[in-house]
């Protein structure tokens, strides 16, 4: 039985008013209304700008000498009713361009063109073509179904794969309870492997040819157990993962990111390295997407004007050929430092004197403290507590920013110009950078000597950040090759 619906369809034309010169072009060489013609009324009062008209004809077009219909829809139920099934998947009719054949829009329930997957396992929120294969990323799994092929198992269990006119055929887990979370977009792909994020297991995941690999457990077990949970909505926090895939130094680049201030720190973004199956490096940019295109990275952030911009990685000049300083993202520029752990001779009590590396010019030392000498009581006069207790020293100035005037009168002859000057900070020497340590923490029960009046770090080890400074040579490249400290054997 046929219906009619009664459809009503306004389209609108804006008429653009010529400018103050009579029968000025708007666009494209057409004349719009004159400007001293009327206007349209806003809230009672006409406006001398624009015209615009409305028409009640379907698909009606400018200067068209025949309006068409167009795609119809119809309706197939008497009452329709939408059914959301996040955990399945549904695949319309063949596209091909050869034949011109578009069946995108038909969905005939009469075929069986679903597939669904576990729904305990959450709702599926990335797919990813891989050859013959579609991996199917869930909340809490990763699942892998077959294009025009199906597995035949046997009563015994075994399993082989055959051609079926099935377009996905069955879904085959992966091992393991992994899954991307609600987090899509921290998936990347580079060559089979593919990488992605799992707050629900506190986890960062590669999955390849052996399965899935939880690549977080590689020396920052902890770091992600509590990042990820920091930034989790159930921990009524809300943050995202944005992530991708850098081709210029094969790493996978991850920025975790709260979007309300409450994680400890706004952003954090790190990066793997296959080489040393390790997090290698941290950085200082927000980005917003990142992506590889041939031999260069790219990534999408705020600029230091507030505006949204692509920025170009490993770049030293911009397209018009101004230099960019290194360590400089999205035009913030900040320091790049290291921070590294001396413990040249475990389990014994040491005095470090001194410290020197080789590499350029223009590091300098921010903190140098030793390990802690353990939870020490306290009374009055000071409040009752405990106390920890660490030899530190004050920051160590680089080679040119430690510099200072002797104050010695010029010299005479050849020179005359020649003023001397002294090294608050490292000094060179052959080529190396070298530096004493002054001992800076305050005095504590039992000590004798402390403060400046002692040279030297009292630790089993030492944790050292150096970085580089402001005045030498900025925003140019700083080279670090080595570092290490001279110590002596503390007298107990």
């Amino acid at each position: 039985m046929a219906a009619i619906i009664e459809v009503k369809f306004f389209n609108t034309f804006l008429l653009k008013k010529t400018g103050s010169a009579p029968n000025t072009p708007v666009w494209d060489g057409s004349r719009g209304i004159p400007q001293n013609i009327g206007g349209y009324a806003r809230n009672g009062v006409v406006q001398p700008q624009n015209w615009a008209i409305e028409e009640s004809r379907i698909r009606g077009g400018y200067n068209n000498t025949d309006v068409g219909y167009g795609v119809k829809a119809f309706l197939v139920e008497e009452y329709p009713r939408a059914s959301i099934r996040t955990s399945a998947l549904i695949y319309s009719g063949i596209y091909n361009s050869r034949t011109g054949i578009n069946n995108t829009n038909v969905f005939s329930v009469g075929e069986d063109i679903t597939k669904s997957a576990d729904p305990s396992n959450g709702s599926i929120q990335k797919l990813y073509a891989e050859d013959t294969n579609l991996i199917i990323f869930q909340e809490s799994k990763v699942s892998r179904a077959l294009i025009d092929k199906d597995a035949i198992y046997s009563a015994e269990g075994g399993g082989s794969i055959t051609n079926s006119n099935l377009v996905i055929g069955t879904i085959q887990p992966y091992a393991g309870n992994f899954g991307i979370s609600k987090d899509p977009g921290s998936f990347a792909a580079y060559g089979y492997r593919k990488y992605f994020s799992g707050k629900n297991s506190n986890s960062i995941l590669r999955l390849s040819m052996d399965g899935i690999t939880e690549i977080s457990n590689y020396g920052m077990k902890d770091y992600f157990r509590d990042r990820l949970y920091e930034i989790d909505a159930s921990n009524g926090a809300r943050g995202k993962i944005v992530c991708g895939w850098d081709i210029h130094n094969k790493q996978y680049v991850i920025s975790t990111q709260a979007i309300e201030p409450t994680a400890t720190n706004d952003t954090q973004t790190l990066s793997f390295d296959e080489d040393i199956n390790g997090f290698p490096s941290f950085f200082t940019f927000k980005p917003e997407q990142m992506f590889s295109l041939r031999n260069n990275f790219y990534s999408v952030g705020t600029t230091t004007a507030g505006s949204t911009g692509l920025w170009k990685h490993y770049s030293s000049k911009t397209p018009t050929g101004v230099s960019i300083p290194r360590g400089s993202f999205y035009g913030n520029v900040t320091k790049s430092s290291i921070t590294f752990v001396f413990n040249p001779d475990v389990s014994v009590s040491k005095n470090f004197q001194t410290i020197n590396y080789e590499g350029s010019n223009g590091w300098q030392v921010d903190s140098f403290v030793s390990d802690a000498t353990g939870f020490d009581y306290y009374a009055l006069p000071a409040p009752a507590g405990f106390d920890l207790r660490n030899d530190t020293t004050n920051s160590i100035y680089s080679y040119l920013e430690g510099t200072y005037d002797s104050s010695i009168p010029a010299l005479t002859g050849l020179n005359a110009a020649v003023t001397p000057f002294y090294r608050a900070g490292f000094d060179r020497k052959e080529n190396k950078y070298f530096a004493n340590l002054i001992n800076s923490s305050s005095a504590s029960q039992g000590e004798i000597l402390f403060g400046n009046t002692i040279s030297g770090i009292k630790g089993y080890f030492a944790t050292v950040t150096i970085s580089t400074d402001n005045v030498t040579d900025p925003g140019g490249l700083k080279e670090l090759f080595a570092a290490s400290a001279n110590f002596v054997e503390s007298s107990y």
